[in-house]
């Protein structure tokens, strides 16, 4: 039965159409399908590529077309002519229908012909799927293979907003309650602003906290061009906790479809010592909630057992609301150029190695 089962799942994706695949050119239609798919966050946004073109990158949009004229799937992905080899890089993407092989794979051929048309060495896919024994056994069967190193967050923690906020204060970790009792006591006050320009401060911090914490800070360019490309459409908001005049963390937020992210975070030693921050997360909350967003993503964690890694101490912070721990398929790649993909691969197994990610 169940052989006959497959047979018929594999007739009738045959039997499906073939997309029309075509180059998108309007931003509402985009993202209105990107939106209309739970699992889709801001990196597949029309916005995020906004960003991508702002600082002089190339970028692909793609969508497929069925026979009617509707939107069936699409991808945006950045051309990163890196070093180590020029690549094509989706992220959190394609957004598409992953039970229809059909159109899986005439999507994938499509990736291959774009990353040729742009000189690419290969194309790198870190879609938005949970990790399973299925996705993995697609990515193996599209003919990709695991990538040396990340494209986007592959281990997430992330926090259902249909729970009220006592049911979030209840599943917290009692260290963090404390922290926001503590917050609450030190009359610190929550401000926001969409105004790109209030990202130079948000830049200066961010230099402290990257010296306190080892990490290598973001241009200000970056952050700024960032924002602005988020802010207009109200998808980007920066949360500034304050004591006494004097800023004691910043964080930068994007609301888009499904999804609040915490996208970067900043702090002063001072906003360490009086809890400025997970104040800025409850007031993020309750404002996801008003837009109707039913996910809040706090990005990046990892193993509670990798006690000396450089992301340890936030990724306590971050487990304390009492998130859902998220495993994204990893990154993989598909090739193009075996011969220079080969260099690549070398480089990126050595930087993975010295940089302990």
């Amino acid at each position: 039965m169940a052989e006959n089962s497959e047979k018929t799942t594999e007739q009738a994706n045959k039997n499906r159409a073939a997309a029309k695949i075509v180059d998108a050119e309007n931003r509402e239609d985009w993202d209105k399908f990107v939106t209309s798919h739970p699992e889709a966050n801001f990196l597949q946004s029309w916005d995020f590529y906004e960003f991508h073109k702002s600082r002089g990158n190339d970028v692909v949009r793609r969508i497929a077309l069925d026979k009617d004229g509707k939107i069936i799937a699409a991808y945006a992905g950045v051309v990163e002519a890196a070093k180590r080899g020029r690549h094509l890089a989706v992220a959190g993407g394609p957004i598409l229908d992953w039970q229809n092989r059909t159109l899986v794979e005439q999507v994938f051929a499509d990736l291959a012909e774009q990353g040729r048309r742009e000189q690419c060495v290969f194309v790198r896919v870190r879609p938005q799927l949970e990790k399973s024994e299925h996705s993995m056994s697609l990515m193996h069967y599209l003919g990709l293979r695991r990538a040396p190193m990340y494209l986007s967050v592959e281990f997430a923690g992330v926090l259902d907003l249909d729970k009220d906020e006592d049911e979030i204060m209840n599943g917290m970790r009692q260290r963090l309650r404390r922290a926001l009792r503590k917050g609450a006591k030190n009359n610190i006050q929550i401000e926001k602003s969409t105004d790109p320009a209030d990202i130079k401060k948000f830049y200066e911090i961010q230099l402290q906290t990257a010296g306190r914490h080892n990490f290598v800070a973001f241009s200000e360019d970056f952050l700024e061009k960032q924002f602005a490309a988020f802010a207009p459409n109200g998808e980007a908001v920066l949360y500034i906790a304050k004591h006494d005049g004097e800023i004691l963390a910043e964080n930068f937020m994007i609301f888009y479809g499904n999804e609040a992210s915490y996208h970067y975070g900043v702090s002063s030693e001072l906003g360490t010592k009086l809890s400025g921050a997970p104040l800025l997360h409850m007031e993020a909350m309750r404002d996801a909630r008003e837009r109707g967003i039913k996910r809040y993503n706090f990005w990046g964690i990892v193993e509670e057992t990798e006690v000396h890694h450089r992301f340890y101490g936030v990724s306590c912070f971050k487990r304390g609301f009492g998130v859902d721990e998220l495993r994204y398929t990893p990154a993989h790649d598909l090739v193009l150029k075996k011969g220079l993909y080969l260099i690549t691969e070398l480089i990126e197994k050595i930087r993975k190695r010295v940089r302990h990610v």
